[in-house]
């Protein structure tokens, strides 16, 4: 969609039909690196074709390694194991997972990688993984704290043990976890405190890095121990994505219809399929939910409290200021856009005040979404209750879900398109 906003018409109809969602952005960034640090050629299917994956697949190229796509869903990785120093910076948009796990992997690299990112991303934090990396001997550089990072890489770490604070993310040991496989001698892992950001992601990896035939144990809740195995080049299939599933799952029951996406919920995982157990309860949504294990759920849900019968606080989702945009700023402000005093912000906390009769109201409201995917994914469902809801940038859900508007289509949504002037 090239338009510069986007109209709902809320759909007179309950929305029933089949809808694929397009395959896991967290797993397919994981399934592209470790096919990149492996010898020979690994075949990754149900993969995610979005621009994260792709900026992903563009600096693997970059570093010498040979990335084809034969098909929509398809990548075939054939690399010699190592990620060779480009000649220009790595240029890899607001992708947070691809800069995190690039800037841990070519930590082992030989020679000098910059990895950078749009203007987004050079507002997001990656001093901790930054200073876990400089504990290791490695020569390292951000100057802001969030992207560019320069790496000077020998090839190895100094050390076999790092304490790395994962509180902002857990991306950070997933980068970690994934580059110490390249190491010459197992490397233990430690978090600096007991917060973590959604933990679930971490098991993602280690399964991941298990397929391409790591050894990775967990000898406590907050330590890892892998082995220096290398990766094997492997055939990976990718589930789809659960959280692009939460925008159907709460299109289904704010319409009170039925879609299939082809996978049950509980066949899911990744962290955000826990989000179906509290959107199955809509319109009787918890008082208090905590998000910190489905935070990229939490804008879909929220949007869905403003319809519940009764209020919602939003806790544990702190992490949410620090992602591609300010999450709970954006909801906040969407939502009060759509009617003043929707919602409220209390600290990191999120209140929703539920108000069932928005259904059915005329309530003209420009969401800003911050060039934020979820923003503009979440709040296109309250314009299928309320009349005149509109979405800027519409184009911005390309990020992760390129076929979402398509999606809703199927089902029947219409929308007016707002053209460039």
């Amino acid at each position: 969609m090239t338009t510069d906003s986007v109209t709902i018409l809320p759909p007179t109809h309950a929305l029933n039909g089949k809808v694929s969602p397009p395959g896991s952005k967290s797993i397919t960034n994981r399934a592209l690196l470790l096919a990149g640090l492996a010898k020979g050629t690994s075949r990754l299917t149900g993969a995610l074709k979005s621009d994260d994956t792709r900026y992903m697949a563009e600096a693997l190229r970059q570093m010498g390694v040979t990335v084809e796509e034969p098909d929509a869903t398809t990548f075939v990785v054939t690399s010699s194991g190592e990620l060779k120093a480009p000649s220009a910076p790595l240029f890899l948009g607001n992708a947070g997972t691809a800069t995190r796990f690039l800037t841990a992997a070519l930590a082992l690299g030989q020679g000098r990688y910059v990895v950078d990112g749009d203007e987004h991303m050079r507002k997001r934090p990656i001093k901790p993984l930054v200073e876990a990396l400089k504990s290791l001997g490695v020569t390292i550089e951000s100057p802001t704290g969030c992207p560019p990072v320069t790496i000077d890489a020998t090839g190895r770490f100094e050390k076999n043990h790092v304490v790395i604070d994962a509180g902002l993310s857990s991306q950070y040991v997933s980068a970690l976890q994934m580059a110490a496989a390249c190491g010459s001698e197992p490397f233990t892992i430690e978090l600096a405190g007991a917060d973590i950001g959604a933990r679930g992601y971490i098991d993602l990896t280690m399964s991941a890095m298990r397929a391409f035939g790591a050894k990775v144990e967990q000898p406590t809740s907050s330590s890892w121990v892998i082995q220096p195995t290398g990766y094997t080049a492997t055939d990976f299939h990718i589930e789809p994505d659960a959280s692009a599933a939460t925008y159907l799952w709460g299109a289904e029951v704010l319409t009170k219809g039925q879609i299939d996406i082809g996978t049950p919920s509980d066949a899911f995982t990744q962290p955000d399929a826990k989000a179906y157990d509290v959107i199955a309860q809509f319109p009787n949504m918890p008082a208090v939910i905590d998000g910190s294990q489905m935070q990229d759920a939490i804008p879909t849900i929220a949007v869905l409290a403003a319809f519940n019968e009764t209020p919602v606080r939003f806790v544990g989702i702190e992490n949410l200021r620090v992602k591609e945009c300010d999450r709970i700023r954006a909801v906040s402000t969407g939502l009060n856009n759509i009617r003043e005093g929707l919602a409220k912000e209390e600290g990191d906390d999120l209140l929703v005040f539920s108000d069932p009769s928005l259904a059915g109201q005329s309530l003209p409201a420009e969401i800003d979404t911050f060039a934020d995917h979820r923003i503009a994914m979440s709040f296109a469902l309250a314009g299928l209750k309320i009349r005149d809801i509109t979405i800027l940038d519409p184009a911005c859900v390309g990020k992760t879900y390129p076929g979402y508007w398509d999606a809703l289509a199927s089902l029947g949504v219409e929308f007016v398109r707002n053209d460039p002037k």
